[in-house]
């Protein structure tokens, strides 16, 4: 099988391709020129989400790649999410906007599960679509979900689910029948639960809290918050040889600290807050008493300076070449073009403070999606930090000037959340809330509801329990001439010998007689006697009816 011998996606690991919904093998030229154009227009268009998006671990990035073996000419790229799974749902959203922008590209996303796509829509899928079958089936088209179906009927668009067709079959399809293609409603409603919001949500995932940190932190973060990530990173999977730089700080001296505002993710300050740590003593990093009003500004700032210390400690100076402009791209000119005609700029006057911030950051995110990743030969995060700390002035003075300008800080209550809270989001999980408008899960909670009640059941108990039990025993909420206890043990007997064989009849037959004679002699006729004893019957039976299904499975019945 194909999917067999697929490489692996590392773990926490998206990958995202867009192909040409309609190419043409024998012009690979032309399709190499269109990709690479759809390539500017693409960074164009996502540019402006893009910017001042917080990635969690890796960014955004996307390359031309070639034929190859039998997959046609795309564009491509991977973010490893670590553990903001937000950024691998915000990319799928991407995926989705350049669909519909540019209705020539069809895209696929996979992480390290395989198509979590469906993953997210299993109470929805048809009983066809399995991990096996659902190779080169998925894709997002015009701004929608998509799968190849499985024909109903001979002559129907399709690929049968034991066949696997190859990317080009399977986008050729998609492109002559795309209705036939689109997903079932629930499958696509599903999906785009998880994306819906955006582009809100980017603002509301974030969290802005105030630090006391080291000059040289709080004047890089100005500049490029993104960093606050891997610095977030580095602090949380620390090891006792990272924390050897930290003592004493030798970059980030705890000397010059201004009080400062820092953007966090959610999850990224969930992950900075939750973590106890006290500070080595020869650190110079002294926190103040917790009754200082203080003291979590103080303490979070020490913990962030020392993600910062661990990066710069783990790379070498960067060199002037890894520092070239983004001019010498072939590919910036284009960008640049795309950027001004989306209005990118905000009309503001070229040469003016705001531009040159804007053109800054468009040069910044070209940078790392375009060029070589930093296993390639990019800078790292230590390094970027060390570039930004030589390019950027350092004023101490005006940095504590600022302080008493400082947004207020983000209220932190969502780290805390109420037992009714956990119960709302359990249910809207699992689709079983009141009113629920999940057609997937209505059927299946219809006929559980029919079967059963839960409130008659809690009911029933809380009524028997509150009877009042006497020396003969406990007394039924119901009256007993109205359900008489009957035995029968002859349709007993054939019942179970025609589920357990004639070997284990006669013990059995034997402990039931004498459960009811035992039943008739205290003359019990409710739980504490009767329901005993059939409980004891049940088991037996119930023992006996697995261990015989135990030896069939292990004989390979």
């Amino acid at each position: 099988m194909d999917f067999l011998r697929r490489p692996a996606l590392a773990e926490d690991t998206v990958q995202y391709r867009l192909f040409l919904a309609q190419p043409d093998p024998s012009d690979t030229r032309a399709a190499e020129q269109c990709l690479q154009q759809h390539l500017e227009r693409v960074l164009a268009q996502c540019a402006p989400l893009l910017v001042q998006y917080i990635w969690q671990d890796q960014t955004f990035n996307i390359k031309y790649c070639p034929e190859k073996g039998g997959v046609p000419a795309h564009l491509a790229g991977s973010t490893r999410f670590g553990d903001n799974v937000e950024d691998e749902w915000f990319i799928v959203y991407l995926m989705l906007e350049i669909t519909r922008a540019f209705p020539l590209l069809a895209a696929r996303v996979e992480d390290n599960d395989g198509e979590f796509l469906l993953i997210e829509a299993a109470d929805c899928l048809p009983r066809w679509l399995s991990p096996e079958s659902s190779e080169n089936r998925v894709f997002l088209y015009r701004g929608d979900l998509h799968i190849i179906p499985a024909p109903p009927r001979p002559g129907a668009p399709g690929w049968p689910p034991e066949v696997t067709p190859s990317l080009p079959q399977a986008l050729a399809l998609l492109c002559s029948h795309p209705q036939s293609c689109l997903a079932a409603q629930p499958i696509r409603s599903a999906v785009a639960k998880r994306v819906t919001g955006y582009p809100g949500r980017i603002q509301a995932s974030l969290h802005r809290a105030h630090c006391v940190l080291p000059a040289g932190v709080a004047a890089v973060l100005q500049r490029r918050p993104d960093l606050v990530a891997p610095a977030v990173t580095a602090f949380y999977l620390r090891t006792p040889l990272d924390l050897r730089c930290c003592r004493p700080f030798s970059t980030f001296t705890p000397e010059s600290c201004v009080l400062t505002s820092v953007t966090f993710t959610r999850c990224l300050y969930a992950q900075l807050q939750g973590q106890t740590f006290t500070p080595d003593r020869r650190s110079g990093f002294t926190l103040p008493p917790r009754s200082d009003p203080r003291y979590r500004a103080h303490e979070l700032g020490m913990k962030l300076a020392h993600g910062f210390e661990i990066l710069v400690s783990k790379c070498r100076q960067p060199s002037s070449e890894l520092g070239s402009p983004v001019s010498c791209s072939p590919l910036w000119g284009g960008f640049l073009d795309s950027l001004q005609k989306s209005g990118y700029f905000r009309r503001e006057l070229e040469g003016s403070a705001r531009y040159r911030e804007l053109l800054h950051s468009a040069e910044r995110f070209f940078r790392q999606s375009i060029t070589v990743p930093q296993s390639s030969g990019g800078l790292s995060p230590g390094q970027e930090v060390l570039q930004e700390l030589q390019s950027c002035p350092l004023n101490v003075e005006e940095l504590r000037e600022r302080e008493s300008q400082l947004p207020p800080e983000d209220s932190d209550s969502w780290l805390e959340i109420s037992p009714e809270d956990l119960e709302r989001l359990l249910q809207e999980t699992t689709g079983r809330a009141t009113g629920s408008s999940n057609p997937c899960k209505r059927a299946t909670q219809e006929e559980e509801e029919a079967g059963y009640s839960l409130v008659a059941v809690t009911k029933s108990v809380k009524a028997f329990i509150n009877k009042v039990s006497s020396h003969e025993g406990a007394e039924l909420p119901w009256s007993q001439s109205e359900s008489p206890f009957t035995f029968d043990a002859s349709s007993m007997a054939s019942a179970v010998d025609r589920i357990i064989g004639t070997a284990l009849l006669l013990p059995l037959l034997l402990f039931l007689l004498s459960s009811v004679w035992c039943c008739r002699r205290l003359q019990c006729c409710v739980l504490s006697s009767e329901s005993r004893c059939l409980g004891g019957v049940w088991a037996a039976v119930t023992l006996c009816c697995c261990s015989r299904r135990g030896s069939g499975r292990r004989a390979g019945l």
